[in-house]
């Protein structure tokens, strides 16, 4: 499958592009009328695509006698198709592809045939393996669906890769996207300088996932000498756990750092992303080594009503031991950062 040129320019221009989550009832079956209520958010809130079936939807969906991966991508397909079928616009559909080569083959086809035109290859399962061993699996990845690079963080269960590794994987033709998630500034530079001396530096579309620095990443461009030449690369954009909530403020916070005006903001947008990692904190409990990052995500969801409930495939999947003052601290600390109010005024229409 090649890749889509009119989706490559809405990468490289930069957008808002959130985790999706998983909507479940209390007996752990999919809530098919909140997982499309929680699609219409992102898409409305101005979100330039959506990724379904990644950490934040829940590994657990591909486990056998679960088997959730499937229904989950064909309710992400039903909605982008109506989406675009009403308004025109053009949506990047990303499908996590994880586990083995085995696996993965299976995956991407799954995600080709449902119509997603990227894929997010999470590499965990290859864990140990050497450079070469790694980016074996990924050419074969990439000769199915176009792919978006993952650098997961260890303490949910990534490897570290050196930029030796980033620059071999840019070099793959199918290669369209990175995503930077290790959240540690010299792995990230890892990634920036390995795309930097690729020589495809102008065709990959960089993205945050460091949802503890989304405003610096963004703002921030990078230069690598390479070959006697200066390169510069900056991230486009963002694919985010954390964008999974409050995704109103987040389009418009993309679209402040990209307009002229955020020229003479620098400073003031500096204090808005403090605010962003403070609240970040809270939300993927940091507190205690990110055990309830997903399960904080639900919790603000459920305030705004897009969620009925906590209820996760993991039963050790909870909100910590102070976890919800956390979460209340910053509601109340930082305001002007929710969108609740877009919520509650859209709420009905997307549950419909």
């Amino acid at each position: 499958m090649k890749f889509s040129k009119e989706i490559q320019e809405i990468l490289k221009k930069g957008v808002v592009i959130p985790a999706l989550p998983l909507a479940l009832t209390k007996k752990k079956t999919i809530d098919e009328r909140r997982q499309r209520a929680l699609m219409r958010y992102y898409l409305d809130a101005g979100a330039g695509g959506v990724a379904c079936a990644v950490h934040t939807t829940q590994f657990e969906i591909r486990d056998k006698g679960i088997d959730l991966l499937k229904p989950v991508l064909q309710i992400a397909e039903q909605e982008f198709d109506s989406f675009e079928s009403r308004t025109g616009k053009k949506l990047v559909r990303i499908a996590g592809v994880m586990g083995r080569t085995e696996q993965a083959i299976g995956e991407a086809n799954l995600a080709v045939s449902l119509g997603f035109n990227v894929a997010l290859l999470g590499l965990a399962a290859l864990k140990g393996e050497s450079n070469s061993t790694v980016l074996e699996h990924c050419k074969k990845i990439a000769e199915i669906i176009p792919i978006v690079g993952f650098y997961l963080q260890p303490a949910i269960g990534g490897q570290k890769l050196d930029a030796d590794f980033w620059r071999e994987f840019a070099k793959i033709p199918n290669v369209v996207s990175i995503k930077m998630a290790p959240f540690n500034r010299y792995q990230t530079i890892d990634v920036m300088r390995g795309v930097a001396e690729s020589g495809r530096a102008d065709e990959i579309a960089l993205y945050t996932g460091n949802d503890d620095n989304i405003i610096p990443d963004l703002l921030t461009q990078y230069e690598f000498p390479v070959d006697g030449k200066m390169v510069k690369v900056k991230i486009s954009g963002g694919l985010l756990g954390h964008w999974a909530v409050w995704t109103k403020r987040a389009v418009e916070q993309l679209e402040l750092i990209k307009s002229d005006e955020s020229r003479d903001k620098t400073s003031e947008i500096l204090t808005l992303g403090i605010k962003i990692t403070d609240s970040n904190a809270a939300f993927f409990d940091v507190a205690n080594n990110f055990k309830g990052c997903i399960v904080g995500l639900h919790e603000v969801l459920c305030r705004q009503g897009l969620l009925e409930n906590l209820v996760t495939l993991n039963d050790d999947e909870v909100l910590t031991e102070g976890q919800r003052k956390e979460i209340d601290r910053v509601y109340k600390a930082y305001p002007e950062l929710n969108d609740d109010d877009f919520v509650a005024s859209n709420l009905n229409r997307w549950l419909s």
